[in-house]
């Protein structure tokens, strides 16, 4: 579907996008404007009735602007969101209507390219880079583990131990231990 019909996905996508924008802003305005004294204070859920009769109520008051901005862009804010999920419902049961009429006109070539080329291939692509990244990670993992415990030569390692060997000899000498 997305080989045939690519730009009316992309559109969905974009207003999809446009949807989860409007909500995010939506919400964020809910979240900044409650509280013990802010506008959505006295709200038992905040929806579209409640926040119509809300305007209603402080319409006429003198000091009311801050309030009643808030609840208007959030009133936008909403009716914006629900034209956005009706039009996506609409596109989206276009977009189904137009693949089913498509599939019925589709060739035998036609339903090979898409089962093999376009879903196996693609999951059997997707499934041996997943399987080559692990095994690429595990090997990069064991080559710092390796090269972490073999890091050092063994003549660093010996004249470290004679140094240390040296140095609790002459402790022990400073303690009045002989030792040879």
């Amino acid at each position: 579907m997305q080989h045939h019909f690519a730009a009316e996905q992309a559109e969905l996508g974009r207003l999809t996008a446009e949807l989860e924008s409007a909500q995010a802003a939506q919400t964020e305005l809910e979240e900044e404007h409650s509280g013990d004294d802010a506008v959505f204070n006295g709200f038992d859920k905040i929806n579209d009735k409640e926040v119509k009769s809300r305007i209603k109520e402080i319409g006429s008051e003198p000091d009311a602007g801050e309030e009643l901005a808030v609840l208007k862009r959030w009133l936008t804010l909403s009716e914006q969101a629900g034209s956005l999920k009706k039009l996506i419902k609409k596109l989206d049961a276009d977009l189904d209507a137009k693949a089913l009429a498509r599939y019925a006109a589709l060739t035998v070539d036609e339903v090979k390219t898409l089962v093999v080329d376009h879903k196996w291939m693609a999951a059997l692509n997707t499934a041996v880079h997943g399987e080559l990244d692990r095994l690429s990670q595990a090997l990069t993992g064991r080559v710092k583990e390796l090269a972490e415990r073999y890091g050092r030569t063994m003549p660093e390692l010996a004249q470290q131990a004679d140094d240390l060997e040296m140095l609790v000899t002459g402790h022990l000498a400073k303690m009045g231990f002989a030792w040879n």
